[in-house]
């Protein structure tokens, strides 16, 4: 009798999805603890929100589906979405918007599917897409770095648009460096006026510098553990780096360094937190570096000539689209079978 092989590993199966989940958990908490230090109680009150939505929404799905409820639930990838949307984030983003961004997350990109491991989109990206599109103005009201409300006037903007000191959400929010570079290069400025006016860090971006160290550091750890494969982040990082690198040597005054778009926005929090997403992603080594490239690329040329500031999102969710024809060609192929 003969039998297909399609695809590896053979081995036996040393760590679950819910031991598996908790690790990706861990390794977040450095950029999450980064995040909270320069933009405040806002980026802590999105993950609860989100969380509990999350849990909320996948717990009735379920019953509904007239599946298991408590084993689903501990397994952690629904969580996992929850905090990483939640990072995707403005701080003082109000209430509705994390809730309306993981429920769709949750119900659509995820159970409507068939839930865990039948989903073709990233369910976080997929939320933060249609909040992105549906909700612009909610999506830019980001704090300054490190002069961000209190707890109390935190939760009052959050739930009420107001603060106790009756300041609103324009008045506390603020464009970050990506949208500040794109909107002046938009002007006809040159990045050298724009550099001498605007609050930069030493190379990436006010505060996104360190949070996207942050996440670099945890997903180190996680290519230590082996949590995810080392193809994808450094397919991404390449292809961003290469594009900004060719760009930027033709013209350093209009196009920002490969440091900029590699420690500014979602740049390590989509090469190891997102593209990695084993369901979503390409699974053959040689596909998991064309996919995780594509999404560099998609990247750099949405941050650059795109109508958003960054691209990260959009580009996964593209790349998710080509991911089962990138494995179809790069599959290793068996004697005898076309």
């Amino acid at each position: 009798m003969k039998f297909n092989t399609y695809s590896s590993p053979h081995l036996p199966v040393t760590e679950d999805v819910a031991v598996m989940m908790q690790k990706v958990l861990v390794a977040l908490l450095p950029g999450v603890g980064c995040a909270v230090w320069l933009f405040g109680w806002g980026v802590l009150i999105n993950i609860l929100l989100a969380a509990l939505t999350a849990i909320a929404a996948e717990a009735i799905v379920l019953k509904v589906r007239r599946r298991p409820v408590l084993v689903t639930l501990l397994d952690g990838s629904a969580l996992l979405t929850a905090v990483l949307l939640a990072l995707a984030l403005p701080p003082l983003t109000p209430w509705w918007i994390p809730v309306v961004g993981t429920l769709f997350a949750i119900v659509v990109a995820k159970q409507l599917y068939g839930g865990l491991g039948y989903n073709p989109f990233n369910p976080a990206m997929a939320g933060y897409v249609v909040l992105l599109i549906s909700f612009p103005l909610e999506l830019t009201l980001w704090s300054a770095p490190g002069s961000y409300p209190g707890l109390l006037d935190t939760l009052a903007l959050v739930f009420t648009d107001t603060a106790r000191t009756d300041a609103s959400l324009d008045a506390l929010s603020m464009a970050t460096p990506m949208d500040t570079v794109k909107t002046r290069l938009g002007l006809n400025e040159t990045l050298s006026e724009i550099h001498s006016t605007a609050l930069f860090g030493y190379f990436g971006g006010q505060a996104w510098e360190w949070i996207n160290l942050g996440f670099l550091l945890g997903g180190l750890w996680l290519l230590q553990a082996r949590v995810i494969q080392w193809q994808i982040p450094v397919g991404m990082l390449g292809g961003l780096f290469a594009m900004s690198l060719i760009f930027h040597l033709i013209d350093p005054d209009t196009y920002t360094s490969p440091a900029f778009h590699l420690f500014s926005g979602a740049a390590m929090l989509g090469a190891f937190f997102i593209a990695t997403d084993p369901v979503s992603a390409s699974t053959t080594p040689r596909g998991r570096l064309i996919y995780a490239a594509g999404i560099g690329i998609l990247t750099y040329l949405i941050r650059t000539w795109g109508g958003y500031p960054d691209g990260v999102a959009f580009a996964v969710l593209l790349m998710n689209m080509a991911a089962p024809t990138i494995d179809h060609y790069t599959r290793p192929r068996v004697f005898g079978q076309p």
